[in-house]
């Protein structure tokens, strides 16, 4: 045991090293995701398992984001950087002073309380909850939902607890745990598809989730403990200070939970479709999640240190080139991604999801819908970094009462689509055939991705609206960065279209190499004419790109950031 906490409680103090493995074990966490995902859609495909299976994600999801992100790291963190000891974040000093161990136990004790109790109290209503989850599932499908939710309702405990200690690791600078977590949590999820799901069925699917949240906590508890945090619990609680911790966590777990329900909702319209229209909606959601977090989260991510360090100087003109440049790098990646996705969308799903119970119906709903969505990645990208902005200058009010305006956007255009498409003819065929699958049942679910997208982008509209507002009353700001990249955005998908219609005929439609092929040299040749199209316009992000690989990044010397900033 005392060999495996060496290895847990290895510490990251060379920030280049820790970048490199953090960018490594991100890109290992999305392509297991891609794999969960595949392995999912094998085995079991679309269908009212499936379907049971998504749903009975949203009571623990909502459990989760609603408590355990009043304790999120970074909420946590600098609470615990100010009751450590000065020279704490030196090795031969121990760091965990007495102060920090007690208030790390008092919000362990006041959480893992809280959290049993909602956890036993939604155990015992879980039966009159899928009427409201599932209002159009059968008896016997909301039956199932009550055993999944039930099941799944240690996750919400196993990831919260990982969250707390994950404020350890960070805190300490322990990236290889924190990095390694997600993946032992995509893990599980896999073990329950290959092993648990053909022995117990969807029951065996909702116990991998549960093996991957133990696992997830299970690493991040060794690593609290390598660095000498055993958190107990606590017999007198300074509830002064948990009420300081949840004050500051309140706006932003408001604001996580009103994009949950949201969430809920659309699961509960999709009920009343065609079996497996949750499953379309899910897997096609999952997929376009990943250029968001490759591009829009980790820009926000980057920018958010030197935007709270500029607010907080009263730098604002720093603060405002740093706003503005990464919101350009932002759309300059997710603009021609965006075309890509929508050109290329049937051979990005049957790549990564065609094959076994995934027939080729559903890959078209699928992408169809993955199509839809992704009209809105640069949307969720540049809202992850205005809110962040907003945050960065302790303003978490605002993000919130917009987020609440994105929701009820999202729940009324979602009603009120699907009611169009069911009632007028000619909209149903026009986007059927826009979409291609006006011959495959079921294309009404198309209305919910539809809705969500669409709400996001009035989130983002308005997010953007009181940027410049507050912060950039007389700037250009994006207009310019907007107008090059889709020009160069729109011969990408051009040319990628083009490429798909050259390519077809050789490689075919039938093998998995074939589709990949010409999916990938077609993408290849849209890059490409993006690249010469920003090169004629002079597109400043360009040069910076090829300046940055000129440059020989790797060698570039990285400045520490003040331990207060972790």
């Amino acid at each position: 045991m005392e060999k495996i906490l060496k290895i847990f409680s290895k510490e990251y103090g060379n920030i280049n090293q820790a970048a490199l493995l953090l960018g490594f074990f991100a890109l290992l966490s999305q392509l297991l995701g891609l794999f969960r995902d595949r392995s999912i859609a094998h085995f079991i495909g679309p269908s009212s398992d499936l379907d049971a299976y998504y749903a009975a994600f949203r009571v623990p999801d909502f459990i989760f984001i609603s408590i355990a992100s009043l304790v999120s790291i970074t909420v946590l963190i600098p609470f615990m950087t100010s009751r450590m000891s000065q020279d704490w974040a030196r090795p031969a000093s121990g760091g965990a002073s007495p102060e920090a161990k007690k208030f790390l136990s008092d919000v362990f004790t006041v959480f893992f309380t809280v959290m049993m109790l909602v956890s036993v109290l939604a155990f015992v209503l879980m039966p009159y909850l899928p009427s409201f989850i599932a209002p159009g599932f059968s008896p016997s499908m909301q039956d199932k939902i009550v055993l999944l939710s039930r099941i799944m309702l240690l996750s919400p405990i196993f990831l919260g607890l990982s969250n707390l200690f994950g404020a350890v690791t960070q805190l300490f600078r322990r990236f290889f745990i924190y990095a390694l977590s997600p993946i032992f949590y995509n893990l599980g999820i896999i073990a329950g598809v290959l092993f648990l799901y053909p022995a117990w069925g969807i029951s065996g699917l909702a116990m991998g989730v549960v093996l991957g949240a133990l696992m997830h906590f299970f690493i991040q508890a060794l690593a609290s403990f390598g660095c000498g945090f055993f958190p107990k619990f606590s017999r007198s609680i300074n509830f002064f200070q948990i009420k300081e911790v949840v004050l500051v966590s309140l706006p932003r777990t408001l604001g996580l939970s009103f994009n949950n329900i949201a969430l809920i909702l659309i699961v509960a319209f999709a009920s009343f479709l065609k079996g497996g229209s949750i499953s379309i909606f899910n897997l096609s959601l999952n997929l376009q999640s990943v250029p968001l977090g490759i591009i829009g989260l980790s820009y926000a991510v980057a920018a958010f240190p030197t935007l709270t360090r500029s607010y907080a100087n009263g730098e604002m003109e720093n603060f405002k080139n740093h706003l503005k440049s990464t919101a350009r790098a932002v759309i300059f990646w997710s603009l021609p991604v965006t075309f890509l996705f929508i050109v290329l969308r049937a051979q990005i799903v049957r790549v990564i999801l065609g094959s076994g119970a995934f027939s080729w119906e559903n890959t078209r709903l699928v992408a169809a819908s993955l199509a839809v969505f992704s009209i809105s990645i640069m949307a969720q990208g540049l809202i992850a970094l205005l809110a962040r902005a907003y945050y960065a200058g302790g303003n978490t009010r605002r993000p919130l009462l917009i987020n609440c305006a994105s929701f009820f956007s999202i729940v009324i255009l979602a009603q009120f689509f699907l009611y169009l498409f069911n009632q007028f003819a000619t909209l149903r065929y026009f986007i059927e055939s826009l979409l291609k699958v006006s011959d495959i049942p079921g294309t009404e679910v198309l209305m919910l991705p539809l809705a969500y997208s669409l709400g996001t982008i009035v989130n983002f509209v308005l997010l953007l609206f009181f940027i410049k507002r507050d912060f950039l009353k007389t700037e250009l700001f994006i207009s310019k960065t907007f107008f090059q990249s889709l020009s160069a955005s729109f011969f990408v998908g051009f040319t990628a279209y083009l490429g798909l219609n050259i390519f077809s005929p050789i490689f075919g439609t039938v093998t998995f190499s074939g589709i990949f092929l010409q999916g990938f040299i077609s993408g290849i040749m849209g890059i490409l004419a993006g690249i010469l199209v920003l090169h004629l316009l002079a597109s400043e992000e360009l040069k910076e790109l090829i300046k940055t690989f000129r440059t020989k990044f790797w060698k570039a010397e990285i400045i520490v950031p003040p331990q207060e900033e972790l």
